[in-house]
C-alpha cells in the first residue's frame, strides 16, 4: 500500500529524511514513531504529495504519485495534527462540502452515523471555531472517513483528546481495520500504538532505525524472557537448583517472589516450574513480563544517540 526506496529529502540547512525504505502492507495498522525532529512529518508530506523527494522512490497502491495523483488522493483519508476548517461553515456544512467533493453516496446518513459515533451529533450545526481542540480533532477524523478510504494516514490522531475521546478514536481505528482499511499512524502516544499497531517503524535523525512487529522489536533489544514467580516458601535448595538450569540467565529472590531472566529462544517456563517445585515449594502465581513499547522505543533511540555521540567524538 505504501512503498518507499531510499526516500530522501534535503533542505538547504538540513537533510530531513535520509534513505528511508518503508513497506506498509495492505490491511495492517502501521505505527510510525520517532522523537521530535525525526523526519516523520516530512515523510508524511512526501507521501501526500505536499513535498517532492530530493531522491528515492515512492509509490502508493503500487502507483507513482506523480503519475496517478488524483486517483491516489481520492482513496486516502488524512487526519493532520493541526486540522484545518473553513471558519464560515458549520461542522455539518464542512462535512457536506467534503462529501460532495468525494461524491459520497447516502451522504446524510453517512455524516450522521460518523458524528454520532464520536459524540458530535449535538454540535453538528456549530462552527468548528467554537469547538474545543478535542472536538476539532474528532471532526477531522469524521471528514477523513466520509468516503470510506482504502488508506488512512493519521498524524497525531488523538492529540488533544481526553480518555473518552481517545477510546472513541481507537474504536474507529479498530472498525476500519476490520473493514480492511490500511492505517498509517504517526503518534507520540506510544500506549495507543502498542494497542493497535501490527508493525512499527522507528525514525531518528531522519533515518529509519527499525521496521518490525512489536515482538520483533522487543527481541532485538532484549533476547530474554522475564518471569515473575510467587511461591509458598523459599527452600534452601532453590538457589542452587536455579543456578543449575542452563536456560536461566539470572535470577533474584525477594521474599516469596522470584524474578527470573530466561533465554528467549524458546519457552522454558514449564522446565523452570518443574525445577522449582522439585525443591519442595508450591508455585501460586506466575507472570511473564514483556518490555513495553515505550521501553523498547527508548532503547532504540537512546542507543542511536549514544552511537552518534561516540562517532562525533572519534
Amino acid at each position: 500500500m505504501i512503498q518507499t526506496r531510499n526516500l530522501t529529502k534535503t533542505y538547504p540547512e538540513v537533510e530531513a529524511v535520509k534513505d528511508v525504505t518503508l513497506n506498509v502492507r495492505k490491511g495492517e495498522v502501521y505505527g510510525f514513531l520517532g522523537p521530535n525532529g525525526a523526519g516523520k512529518s516530512t515523510t508524511i508530506a512526501m507521501l501526500l504529495g505536499l513535498e517532492k523527494p530530493t531522491s528515492g522512490e515512492l509509490s502508493l497502491f503500487g502507483y507513482h504519485l506523480d503519475r496517478n495523483y488524483f486517483d491516489i488522493k481520492s482513496a486516502i483519508g488524512v487526519v493532520g495534527e493541526r486540522p484545518f476548517f473553513f471558519d464560515e461553515m458549520t461542522a455539518w456544512e464542512f462535512l457536506e462540502f467534503h462529501a460532495d467533493l468525494y461524491m459520497v453516496e447516502s451522504k446524510i446518513h453517512r455524516i450522521w452515523q460518523l458524528l454520532e459515533h464520536v459524540g458530535l451529533s449535538d454540535y453538528a450545526h456549530m462552527r468548528p471555531s467554537d469547538y474545543s481542540r478535542g472536538m476539532r480533532q474528532k471532526l477531522s477524523f469524521v471528514r477523513a472517513l466520509l468516503h470510506s478510504p482504502d488508506l488512512l494516514i493519521l498524524d497525531e490522531p488523538v492529540s488533544g483528546l481526553d480518555p473518552h475521546g481517545i477510546r472513541q478514536i481507537r474504536e474507529l481505528i479498530e472498525e476500519q481495520k476490520k473493514a480492511g482499511t490500511t492505517i498509517f499512524i504517526s503518534s507520540h502516544v506510544l500506549s495507543e500504538i502498542e494497542r493497535t499497531a501490527d508493525r512499527i517503524a522507528i525514525m531518528h535523525k531522519g533515518r529509519l532505525l527499525v521496521e518490525d512487529d512489536l515482538d520483533g522489536l522487543r527481541y532485538s533489544v532484549d533476547q530474554s524472557t522475564h518471569v515473575q514467580i510467587e511461591v509458598t516458601r523459599i527452600p534452601d535448595a532453590l538457589s542452587d537448583a536455579l543456578s543449575a538450569v542452563p536456560h536461566v540467565k539470572e535470577y533474584c529472590i525477594q521474599g516469596l517472589q522470584i524474578e527470573i531472566s530466561l533465554d528467549g529462544t524458546a519457552d522454558y517456563r514449564a522446565e523452570v516450574s518443574s525445577v522449582i517445585t522439585a525443591t519442595g515449594t508450591t508455585i501460586i502465581g506466575m507472570q511473564t513480563r514483556k518490555a513495553s513499547l515505550e521501553e523498547t522505543f527508548m532503547t532504540f533511540t537512546d542507543e542511536n544517540v549514544v552511537g552518534i555521540s561516540q562517532a562525533g567524538e572519534t
